[in-house]
């Protein structure tokens, strides 16, 4: 369903956003916003323009979520662009993008093995689409068939409570981190853990993302060891380690990886963004004190654009938070 406009500055803030890619070449943003008084958490969808790297000044259609927990967590869009899956705190709410000419609805559908298991941290579709993998805060990892949602691995202990998590691009392998600094290695097809990603005692293995660019294929991990943050490199075929840079001297919040592979993008606790060209592990970019200079929950690079779409939640204090369109078309 619909809802009515509300006045503004009535609705929440923003909690997540996503990219949705649809088949008639149009592209769209998602954006989560938590519930604020009477207003009910709402979805809200948003028309891109490539030509000035902006949003619709308004949203295009909006859902609330009427009941206890509703507010969203974060988005997972299927490569169709026709499936959206919200985490809250209840569990994973599936929603179908409906879109005829300038008319688009999101229609609630259900969504039974995920519905009430809990606040999820990560989502994630693989990039064919026949995978959708959950990681929750309390640890349990869920990989379903999609969309037939066939059970592949149900883990109730994969880790302590999960930190980050990606599916490689060939949909065989997927890498999850934990709260406690550890990583393991996924074998989808077969349903088992296959690998451990070696550290030393005084090191956190925090964001993790496979490469993109179809050839020799990497992992890359943001490593936490003391005051020291590094981005290290693994060869997936071995599961070795097989180097790192240093690239930001602070601890990284959010790690993410273009479509083409070729640049990797690094948030910050304290609101910094860089974009780094994978082929010369170098930066290209760098913002700093994004979004008031709070903490940089998400990045997504544009999946048609050399866009990233930057998604900070501030801290309570600030009572607010924003989406950010970051422009490297130049890099």
């Amino acid at each position: 369903m619909e809802v009515e406009e509300h006045a503004a500055g009535q609705e929440g803030p923003v909690t997540c956003a996503a990219w949705i890619r649809r088949p008639e070449n149009r592209l769209l943003v998602i954006k989560g916003r938590a519930g604020s008084g009477a207003v009910p958490p709402l979805l809200e969808i948003f028309s891109f323009d490539a030509k000035t790297s902006s949003l619709s000044p308004a949203p295009l259609a909006k859902f609330a979520i009427r009941e206890e927990g509703g507010d969203p967590l974060g988005f997972a869009v299927h490569p169709s662009g026709d499936e959206i899956v919200c985490s809250t705190a209840k569990g994973c709410k599936l929603f179908e993008l409906n879109s005829q000419d300038i008319d688009i609805r999101l229609l609630a559908k259900d969504l039974p093995p995920l519905q009430s298991v809990g606040p999820q941290k990560c989502l994630a579709f693989s990039t064919d689409g026949s995978k959708f993998a959950t990681g929750g805060m309390d640890g349990h990892l869920r990989i379903l068939q999609w969309p037939s949602l066939q059970v592949l691995l149900d883990e109730p202990r994969a880790h302590k409570s999960f930190r980050d998590m990606d599916i490689s691009l060939d949909s065989e392998f997927l890498v999850s981190t934990s709260i406690d600094g550890s990583a393991r290695v996924w074998k989808i097809s077969d349903g088992v853990p296959l690998v451990s990603l070696t550290r030393t005692p005084d090191e956190k293995i925090e964001c993790c993302r496979f490469s993109r660019d179809g050839m020799k294929p990497f992992l890359f991990c943001t490593v936490q060891k003391g005051g020291n943050v590094v981005t290290a490199v693994w060869d997936i075929s071995t599961w070795n380690r097989i180097g790192y840079k240093r690239i930001l001297r602070k601890p990284i919040s959010v790690l993410s990886v273009s479509l083409d592979g070729k640049y990797l993008a690094l948030g910050s606790h304290d609101g910094d963004i860089c974009v780094v060209e994978v082929k010369k592990m170098a930066i290209c970019h760098w913002s700093k004190k994004l979004h008031l200079g709070a903490r940089i929950t998400s990045i997504e690079f544009c999946p048609t654009e050399r866009v990233a779409d930057l998604l900070a939640t501030p801290g309570s204090f600030l009572g607010l938070s924003s989406t950010i369109l970051y422009n490297s078309r130049k890099l």
